[in-house]
C-alpha cells in the first residue's frame, strides 16, 4: 500500500490546564506530522507513506531525522522553505474544552509541481491543517490525477473554514466555494464545529450532508470529540446515517485526534472499501490517541489500541 499525505507541518505548542489553576506546556511537531506518524505506525514496513510538505530551513534537518525513525516513510517529497515553519499555539479549557488556536508564520500553499509523489499512490490524504495548504486549483489537479487511476481521496476540511485576526487568533469563517472542495472525491471529514460554520447558507448538518453527497462524494464524516462521530452515505436517493459512540478513555490531550482519525480511516478503507468499518476503526484509533500528550506517543499507538478501553 502506498499513501500520499498532503498538508502543512506545524510546530505545536499545547497549553493544557493542570487542575491547580496553572497550565502545562507540551511542544512537538504537529499538523500533517500526526497523519504521517499514524500511518507509519499502523502500516507495515512494506507499505510506503509519501508526505508532501515544506519545512523552514532551520527545522528541516531535525524533521527529516525524526521521520527517518520510520523505515516506511519516503521523505523525498519534503522540501525546504525560506520562510519559518508554521507555529501553532493551542489553548484548552478543562477536559479539553474551549479550544483557542493561534497560528503564526503560516506557510505558502504547496504547489502542484511538488505532487509527483501521487503517481503511484493507492490513496491520498489532503488535510487542510492551516486552511492554506493547497489552492483550489492545485486540489483540482490532484483530483484529476486521482480519477485517472480511480484512487480514493480523503479530504479533511480542518482549518479551511478558519480566518485569522491581527493577533493570529483563528476564527470561524464560512467558505463560499465549499461545494467545489467536495466534488468527485471518496470522502470528506469535518468536526461538528467545522460543519456548523462551513457554509454561508448556514446549512444544518443533514442538509449539508445531502448537498455534499450530491457532489459525487461517497461519504461525509462528522467527528464529535468524546461523543464519537457520524457517517453519512447515500443509498439510492436516501440519506443514510450511521452513529459511532465515543470510547471512554483516561484522556490526556485531544490535540491531533482528527488528523489521526483521518489517517486510520483511509488505511482501513483501502483494505476493505467499507466506510462503516473504516469509521469504526478510525474512532478506536483516535480514542487511543487521547491517552497521551504530543506526537511521540504515536510510536506506541498499537500498544494503546490493544489495552483495555470501555465503549
Amino acid at each position: 500500500m502506498r499513501i500520499a499525505v498532503i498538508g502543512h507541518l506545524c510546530l505545536d505548542v499545547v497549553h493544557l490546564p493542570d487542575g491547580s489553576g496553572h497550565e502545562r506546556l507540551s511542544e512537538s511537531y504537529g499538523g500533517i506530522f500526526w497523519a504521517v506518524a499514524t500511518l507509519a505506525n499502523l502500516l507495515s514496513s512494506e507499505d510506503v507513506i509519501c508526505p508532501v510538505f515544506g519545512i523552514g530551513t532551520n527545522e528541516f534537518d531535525k524533521v527529516i531525522k525524526r521521520l527517518n525513525r520510520y523505515e516506511n516513510v519516503d521523505t523525498t517529497g519534503i522540501f525546504k522553505m525560506d520562510a519559518p515553519t508554521n507555529q501553532v499555539h493551542l489553548f484548552y479549557g478543562t477536559n479539553g474544552s474551549q479550544r483557542v488556536e493561534c497560528s503564526k508564520y503560516i506557510s505558502d500553499p504547496i504547489p502542484f509541481s511538488r505532487m509527483d509523489r501521487l503517481t503511484h499512490a493507492d490513496g491520498i490524504i489532503i488535510n487542510m491543517v492551516s486552511g492554506l495548504d493547497v489552492t483550489l486549483e492545485t486540489f483540482n489537479g490532484i483530483r484529476t490525477e486521482a480519477h485517472k487511476r480511480n484512487v480514493p481521496v480523503h479530504f479533511d476540511f480542518h482549518s479551511l473554514s478558519l480566518g485569522i485576526d491581527n493577533e493570529y487568533k483563528r476564527f470561524r469563517s464560512p467558505v463560499g466555494d465549499w461545494r467545489e472542495w467536495c466534488t468527485g472525491i471518496n470522502s470528506v471529514q469535518m468536526s461538528e464545529e467545522e460543519a456548523s460554520g462551513l457554509t454561508p447558507e448556514h446549512l444544518d448538518e443533514r442538509s449539508l450532508a445531502t448537498a455534499v453527497l450530491s457532489e459525487n462524494c461517497h461519504a461525509m464524516i462528522v467527528t464529535r470529540d468524546r461523543r464519537g462521530g457520524t457517517l453519512f452515505q447515500k443509498n439510492g436517493n436516501q440519506l443514510v446515517k450511521h452513529e459511532f459512540h465515543g470510547i471512554e478513555t483516561e484522556a490526556q490531550d485531544p490535540t491531533g485526534c482528527g488528523d489521526v482519525f483521518g489517517a486510520a480511516y483511509l488505511i482501513e478503507f483501502l483494505k476493505n472499501r467499507n466506510h462503516i468499518r473504516a469509521v469504526g476503526y478510525a474512532n478506536r484509533v483516535a480514542a487511543a490517541k487521547t491517552r497521551f500528550v504530543g506526537v511521540d506517543g504515536l510510536d506506541r499507538i498499537n500498544e494503546f489500541l490493544t489495552s483495555r478501553v470501555s465503549a
